[in-house]
């Protein structure tokens, strides 16, 4: 069991940008850190790779006071354990599986809105279509809920790191390339030091980056691939989710999650609420992060 406690991170520098308590919950012996702060309706929000719950700072600090606001790191993320992948599995399953773990545990009454973000997309969604009745709304950035669209390929820095292991260990877990170039490629406004710091804090050594390496690794792709039937789920069960008031927030200039995947969504759910930002990247919430939360909580009051 590894525990990344704020001294060890080295979070001196951004404290003030993440002024939250922290929690922590066992699960299969592995601690998964979460923020719970405020009361009311829950909101769930789900991270991808390589963020962590500090990633939707703003969204907490702004909804909080009228709302329960709860952000898991997931296991390898952000505060919670750095397992290697002898002791803990890096897939797809897993993470529906601890999110599924953190809801009942938490025994919350009420039906959840759940907001998400790359990864943390396809995370989620596995969760709730199998779990209709208890979602409230859903709030989707810059994410997939589906296998890649036909005209979208796997970007080549991807590729690299899913199928070159001698280029891919190195680059991901010696120089922390992975979460290191996402500081410079995921927004278009350039951020200060002290959240560019935070962002990447707890990747701060070799062993503390195995995430970040796993969860590309894991991007289903063939049949082969562990989470192909997950996601497959996914993609032939969206379609449940149609009665589910939602929003789409959108980058558009996403490296990765372009508008290609928000086309395919709008698609699926034609009509829903939609609001694209031409001047920000895949880290949405980093490039507009009052304008955004103004819409969250505009979505969510209405």
């Amino acid at each position: 069991m590894r525990i990344i406690n704020n001294k060890e991170t080295g979070t001196r520098g951004f404290e003030a940008l993440y002024p939250f308590k922290s929690h922590y919950m066992s699960i299969n012996g592995h601690q998964l850190h979460y923020l719970d702060e405020g009361a009311g309706k829950p909101v769930i929000m789900v991270h991808g790779n390589p963020t962590w719950s500090f990633y939707f700072r703003q969204l907490v600090t702004d909804l909080s006071p009228d709302f329960r606001t709860i952000v898991p790191d997931h296991i390898g993320c952000g505060f919670s354990d750095k397992p290697g992948p002898g002791t803990y599995d890096y897939t797809l399953a897993s993470r529906v599986d601890d999110l599924n773990t953190l809801v009942e545990r938490l025994a919350l009454k009420e039906k959840i809105t759940l907001i998400v973000h790359d990864w943390g997309g396809m995370i989620a969604l596995a969760w709730a279509i199998d779990r209709l009745d208890r979602i409230d709304k859903l709030i989707i950035t810059n994410t997939s809920g589906f296998f890649l669209p036909q005209d979208k390929d796997l970007p080549r820095r991807l590729w690299l790191i899913k199928y070159i292991m001698p280029f891919a260990v190195p680059a991901v877990l010696g120089f922390n390339l992975f979460a290191r170039g996402a500081l410079h490629m995921c927004t278009v406004n350039p951020m200060s030091k002290a959240v560019k710091t935070g962002l990447i804090a707890p990747y701060n050594s070799w062993r503390n980056r195995i995430a970040t390496l796993k969860f590309v690794q894991d991007i289903p792709i063939t049949e082969k691939d562990r989470s192909y039937a997950i996601v497959d789920h996914v993609d032939s069960n969206l379609d449940r989710l149609t009665r589910v008031p939602k929003m789409f927030l959108w980058g558009t200039r996403d490296f990765v999650f372009d508008r290609t995947f928000l086309n395919e969504f709008q698609r699926r759910f034609p009509g829903s609420r939609t609001h694209t930002f031409n001047d920000a990247g895949h880290y949405l919430f980093e490039d507009k992060p009052h304008e955004t939360s103004g819409l969250v909580r505009q979505f969510l009051d209405s």
